[in-house]
């Protein structure tokens, strides 16, 4: 294996993560994958994985290139190439096939069934393949797709909006709007990025959500063909309804994509999209909640979107590897509904959260969070 990258190595792999990111709403359940094709270190094509189903990067990139180009030439890849055919054909046969000289992998497949399989293929047919250039980089656009494969569990982000009191919304229930356009537009991103969307029955019942993927409002610059397709692809909604008590009049069952309701009880015949899963004292075992849906549903990232107390059990029982708080410039009040339901009363038993990131969004602050388990899982790598 290649051990030192030149500078071009470092600015072609820079082109291929950001082909890959390319198509970060559309290609779930897959992971992001970007190709760049540079033969005489000119840049000959690019290509990106767009959705499942559709061609995988390195085949886009080859496509528009013949022979007499790609022979000799170096393949950068975000992610391993594939060794197996299943709806589309396997990369690393393809690149055999075009002759390419030089594969440079930034990492792995993380899957275990496959890991491996495509580097050792392509260097059975006498091509020269590295691994392990910019790794960290491109993991950040998979991190859903490597916890799936490596953990059998989805990436879970708690999203929260509250005052600069920390409060969430007024005592009522009242809670439109806290936060700007800004703010509600960049959850719409976060949406658009997720397998799953996990709220709970009160927080609906509250506001008849509808927890949907709204292309118009993601303030993002992309062709009418991939917004079209952002609306189309709709993240699964997921409702806890231990009590099984959802409206069938309820605005999330009128919205286009599927929702998923999770009880606890038994379950009628004939009802379609709705699972039990009991758990303590009647109430959703919410790991078994989440191996389900990367177990069935393949979900790489979910996002709770949930009230104070179904958002305080994920953060309390460390079922999250991300929390995202919106802080608004505003002050709501003692007598408004705190930001999360967790009984603590000694400080030994405070939860420490690591701040990755703040960031200002029209009038409001981001505030990013990992949890210490995340923290410690980065720290092992």
């Amino acid at each position: 294996m290649q051990s030192l990258y030149s500078l071009s190595d470092n600015q072609f792999m820079t082109l291929a993560i950001r082909q890959a990111k390319s198509a970060i709403y559309t290609t779930r359940p897959n992971p992001n994958v970007g190709c760049v094709i540079v033969k005489n270190d000119q840049v000959l094509a690019v290509g990106y994985h767009r959705r499942a189903g559709d061609s995988h990067a390195e085949v886009n990139a080859l496509a528009t290139l013949n022979l007499s180009q790609t022979q000799g030439a170096t393949a950068y890849v975000t992610l391993e190439p594939c060794s197996h055919t299943g709806r589309t054909g396997a990369c690393a046969l393809a690149l055999i096939e075009a002759k390419i000289g030089r594969v440079v992998c930034a990492m792995q497949d993380p899957n275990p069934l496959v890991s491996g399989k495509g580097v050792r293929l392509l260097e059975e047919a006498g091509i020269e393949v590295s691994v392990g250039l910019m790794q960290a980089q491109a993991e950040q656009i998979n991190l859903g797709f490597i916890k799936r494969m490596s953990e059998q569990l989805p990436r879970v982000t708690v999203k929260l909006a509250m005052s600069l009191d920390g409060r969430t919304a007024m005592q009522s229930g009242e809670s439109q709007w806290i936060t700007g356009s800004a703010a509600r537009a960049d959850v719409q991103r976060l949406r658009a990025s997720s397998c799953a969307i996990i709220t709970g029955i009160g927080s609906i019942e509250q506001d008849d959500s509808s927890l949907t993927v709204r292309p118009a409002e993601l303030d993002v610059t992309l062709s009418e063909e991939d917004l079209a397709l952002i609306g189309q692809m709709q993240p699964l909604r997921v409702v806890l309804d231990s009590n099984n008590r959802l409206s069938k009049n309820a605005k999330i069952l009128q919205q286009p994509g599927r929702t998923l309701r999770v009880v606890s009880g038994p379950i009628t015949e004939g009802d379609i999209d709705v699972i039990s899963l009991p758990g303590v004292d009647s109430r959703i075992d919410l790991t078994a909640l989440l191996e389900y849906l990367a177990r069935e549903e393949n979900c790489n990232n979910v996002l709770v979107e949930a009230g104070a107390t179904l958002a305080g059990s994920f953060i309390d029982r460390q079922l999250f590897d991300q929390l995202i708080v919106y802080m608004a410039p505003t002050i709501l009040g003692a007598s408004a509904r705190p930001l999360l339901a967790i009984d603590k009363d000694k400080m030994q038993q405070q939860q420490r959260l690591k701040l990755v990131d703040h960031t200002v969004i029209g009038d409001d602050i981001r505030l990013t969070y990992e949890s210490a388990s995340t923290i410690s899982a980065t720290a092992d790598k």
